[in-house]
């Protein structure tokens, strides 16, 4: 298997993840965005409204977060998981090394409503899968450089595959919040219908 080419195979764990199992379960995602389903959880909130040490965001939405992180850490929504994988694993990531205008957790506008934030994922998304497949071969063995620290030397492959398990884990969490949300109010839509 030394002729084996590993962007491709790369971009299609993602890929298939992405498209067989993950993204049609979150269309329709509604009133489940922002439900907390225990006390103190972390979300994305009207700017002022939040009572996390840190509420992070430039525009009328900010997203709570402390450093370091409480131990144990808050439970947090699925906006708040939304908010993380756009932001912290995808447009970081985009900024430092696909060209994305650059940004962080202070910086972005985070979304007030689930068909906006998807609509962030979609094209954050779009834009690390492009840009993972530019680097072709030789660029998944360029050093990650100054952007990921002490990861540094480490190769871009290396990141990608932990892009991919960031993904993988986060986007599978929302998954289980959005059927525990949907089967915890079975009742009230079933009156509603």
């Amino acid at each position: 298997m030394t002729d084996q080419t590993w962007n491709p195979l790369l971009r299609e764990q993602l890929a298939w993840h992405w498209t067989s199992q993950l993204r049609d379960r979150l269309d329709g995602l509604t009133d489940e965005y922002f439900w907390e389903p225990v006390p103190d959880c972390w979300s994305v909130r009207p700017r002022g409204t939040g009572t996390a040490p840190v509420q992070a965001g430039s525009g009328a939405m900010t997203i709570d977060f402390a450093m370091p992180v409480p131990d144990p850490p808050p439970f947090t929504t699925i906006a708040w998981r939304l908010g993380h994988v756009i932001v912290g694993v995808l447009a970081m990531r985009n900024a430092a090394h696909f060209g994305r205008a650059p940004t962080d957790y202070h910086s972005f506008e985070y979304a007030p409503t689930a068909a906006a934030a998807l609509a962030q994922l979609d094209a954050e998304y779009a834009t690390w899968l492009a840009g993972v497949e530019s680097l072709g071969e030789t660029g998944l063995a360029r050093p990650c450089g100054e952007a990921e620290g002490e990861h540094a030397e480490r190769p871009l492959a290396a990141l990608v595959l932990h892009i991919n398990r960031e993904l993988i884990h986060h986007l599978a969490e929302v998954c289980l919040l959005r059927d525990l949300y949907l089967h915890t109010h079975r009742q009230t839509r079933q009156e509603a219908s």
